[in-house]
């Protein structure tokens, strides 16, 4: 099965979602959940499938668990996937390296409170981009 079909619901990160306009309300047509500490703005109205949850990553993720069913969550944002693996609630990682170095944006691992322990899974080698899953060790 191939990402998109695999994907119950799409986690991401406030400024991820602010910066694509919430990808329309319409990310391959699965729940949206966005983990903040203050509300949407108005412009969220307009799209029933984004979800803005206040009380924490862990709630968030437990939301977009319970709408994907037995599909995965996705999750979009460098912070947010550094807060979900802090609290323990992001089972693989996925890594896809391009051969561009952009110099600016935020850094993928900058604010990890301590080690975190991954397990290859798969590693896909393109001369596009390497892409790598890891397993978390929790």
């Amino acid at each position: 099965m191939d990402e998109v079909n695999a994907t119950g619901a799409v986690l991401a990160g406030r400024r991820t979602v602010e910066q694509v306009d919430h990808w329309g309300g319409n990310h391959h047509g699965v729940p949206i959940f966005v983990p903040s500490h203050r509300p949407p703005g108005p412009s969220v109205a307009n799209y029933p499938l984004v979800t803005y949850v206040l009380d924490g990553i862990e709630s968030t993720m437990a939301q977009a668990k319970a709408a994907a069913g037995d599909k995965n969550v996705l999750v979009h944002g460098a912070y947010t996937a550094q807060r979900a693996l802090e609290a323990g609630v992001l089972d693989e990682l996925q890594i896809d390296q391009i051969p561009v170095l952009f110099g600016d944006g935020r850094r993928l691992f900058e604010v990890l409170p301590s080690r975190v322990e991954l397990e290859i899974v798969r590693v896909i080698d393109t001369p596009e981009a390497t892409h790598i899953r890891y397993r978390v060790r929790h």
